[in-house]
């Protein structure tokens, strides 16, 4: 499970490379969020947190790991600082969601909504609060231009995790029988 925790870890730093500024916006469509999710639904609370949390103290130590290849403190505690807490509280919810009992796509797809609804509820206030801007504004900066991509990025997170949870799941299941070789 490190491994594939890592593994995300890698992904959502990638995710930060594939940036889209959007105009007077600090916030850039990224899909290190999407990768956030995946870890979360593939990996559980606690390796999806894991993973998310390295990221964030990769970032935190100065690697450019976050948005555009930025780093730091400043960057954490800066304008986009709630989005990139959001993202690990939204990964610890999605996987203790998606994770309780037997896997379903209703409870997948409440996993990711909630999710998102963190990772917005808690990015858009401190946008609101970094920035000293109205509601509206920062409605308008870190909410509504990414609502159609985080539908797409929903759907896409379910269909991937439909395909993919039974080879994950049987991959864990192999390496626990061999002994974690």
């Amino acid at each position: 499970m490190m491994v594939f925790a890592c593994l995300f870890t890698a992904l959502i730093v990638i995710g930060g490379y594939i940036s889209f500024p959007i105009p007077l916006s600090p916030v850039p469509i990224v899909l290190s969020d999407f990768f956030t999710m995946l870890a979360g639904l593939f990996l559980g609370a606690s390796w999806g947190g894991a993973s998310v949390g390295l990221f964030l103290f990769l970032g935190a130590l100065g690697l450019p790991v976050f948005a555009g290849g930025k780093a730091g403190l400043v960057v954490l505690f800066g304008p986009t600082g709630g989005f990139l807490f959001g993202y690990l509280i939204a990964a610890l919810v999605i996987g203790l969601i998606s994770g309780k009992g037997k896997s379903s796509f209703i409870k997948d797809l409440a996993a990711l909504i909630v999710g998102n609804i963190i990772l917005f509820g808690i990015g858009v206030p401190w946008l609101k609060l970094a920035l000293k801007l109205s509601w509206g504004k920062a409605l308008a900066l870190g909410l509504l231009p990414f609502i159609p991509g985080m539908i797409i990025k929903i759907i896409v997170a379910l269909a991937l995790i439909k395909t993919l949870r039974p080879l994950l799941k049987s991959v864990i299941t192999n390496q626990s029988q061999s002994g974690g070789d």
